[in-house]
């Protein structure tokens, strides 16, 4: 099937880049504090029964608007390029059943049962990781590699994922069971929605005639998620509506900023709009509270919106700072985090069994408060770092 669409010029909006390096690297810094003790409450993620969110809490979503800011721009190239609506679909497709698989290995892992499994938890970790690397590193930079060794390379990967999945036992001692989907994790949560979104825009392009009214159900999918409407029914699209909406408001998002460029449009007053958006979903969501609790782990609809209005107003502000005024300089260090994002989301799938393996453990003022803090902000950034000097060397993940 030919694609008869008019595909929008190849833009390059490096907000975009820049705001995913950032959140990355953000992700990493929010995903060690685990390890720390002493972190101040507004740092941390709050408990399911809490009403509030700390600063953990909006990464995450922040990410899911960032993978919706890159659809539509990710696949108006490939129109471009000329590919047809089934090699688009086929591309689509491929990338969601990578994510769903790391995720779906990922999640397991955190209930993994040594005992019975017969494998240290952290080999498991290990395995799977580089497991992952086998099988999708982007063996088209490396060009010394022979077809046939690449192939060999990935059917390893494959065999070793299907070796974990094998002798996998999961959960307490009386009530072991196999691998399962159970959440998704996160990466199968952004496979997911990415997804929907993706095909979404397949068939809709940049027609926000209907784009409006779906990002409209999906929100009311997620205020009746909990059945606050008793004589309606509710149903989920595999996983939350919550994830769908965020991906899509990023989406909805360029979709406005490239109708704007297309038409002549002010980049001041499209800004503005933006801006305006923002202060109204975060209204939004307080105004709801009362009936929906804030809470990033229960998904509900008014964290859902308040997330979508503080990534509106971050893109604002980083687009007046990087693509207005030219600042983007700063973001430098960090930048593989925005052009190898998976490569360093699975680094520390690799060094946290390591650290355990070898018996290191970080000196105690390493380890709390504030200079503990000060670490995981440097851990993150030496992550970063270290994606970079694979990323010279053209090796990183893409799929």
């Amino acid at each position: 099937m030919k694609n008869t669409g008019t595909a929008s010029p190849n833009l390059r909006i490096r907000t975009i880049d820049v705001l995913r390096a950032l959140t990355m690297f953000l992700m990493i810094f929010v995903n060690d504090l685990w390890s720390l003790t002493g972190v101040p409450k507004w740092l941390e993620h709050t408990l399911a029964e809490e009403d509030g969110m700390g600063f953990s809490d909006v990464i995450f979503p922040l990410f899911l608007f960032i993978v919706g800011l890159s659809i539509p721009l990710a696949i108006d190239v490939r129109f471009n390029r000329k590919e047809t609506n089934t090699a688009v679909l086929g591309h689509i497709l491929v990338r969601t059943i990578a994510l769903l698989v790391m995720g779906f290995y990922m999640v397991n892992y955190g209930v993994i049962n040594e005992e019975a499994t017969g494998l240290d938890k952290n080999i498991w970790q290990i395995l799977m990781a580089t497991a992952i690397f086998l099988i999708w590193l982007d063996y088209r930079k490396l060009f010394n590699l022979r077809k046939g060794l690449v192939w060999g390379l990935q059917a390893l990967g494959l065999l070793i994922l299907l070796y974990l999945a094998w002798i996998y036992r999961g959960g307490a001692l009386e009530d072991i069971h196999w691998m399962q989907p159970r959440w998704w994790g996160i990466l199968g949560l952004i496979g997911w929605a990415y997804l929907l979104n993706g095909l979404l825009y397949l068939v809709i392009r940049k027609r926000v005639i209907y784009w409006v009214p779906i990002f409209l159900l999906l929100l009311f999918m997620n205020i009746q998620e909990n059945n606050y409407f008793e004589s309606l029914p509710s149903f989920k699209l595999v996983i939350s509506a919550s994830n769908h909406v965020l991906v899509m408001a990023g989406l909805l998002c360029t979709v406005f900023y490239l109708k704007f460029k297309s038409g002549g449009g002010k980049l001041p007053q499209f800004l503005s709009i933006v801006a305006l958006a923002s202060g109204l979903f975060v209204l939004f969501g307080f105004w709801i509270r009362p009936a929906f609790p804030i809470s990033k782990i229960l998904a509900t609809p008014s964290w859902t919106v308040i997330c979508i209005g503080i990534s509106l107003l971050s893109y604002v502000l980083l687009y007046i700072l990087v693509d207005r005024w030219g600042y983007a300089k700063w973001a430098d260090p960090i930048k593989a985090a925005g052009t190898s994002t998976l490569t360093c989301y699975l680094m520390p799938y690799f060094i946290y069994p390591t650290i355990v393996l070898v018996g290191f453990q970080w000196p105690k003022f390493l380890s709390d408060g504030f200079m503990g803090i000060v670490k995981s902000l440097l851990f993150s950034l030496v992550i970063i770092l270290l994606v970079r000097l694979l990323e010279k060397r053209n090796i990183r993940l893409k799929i």
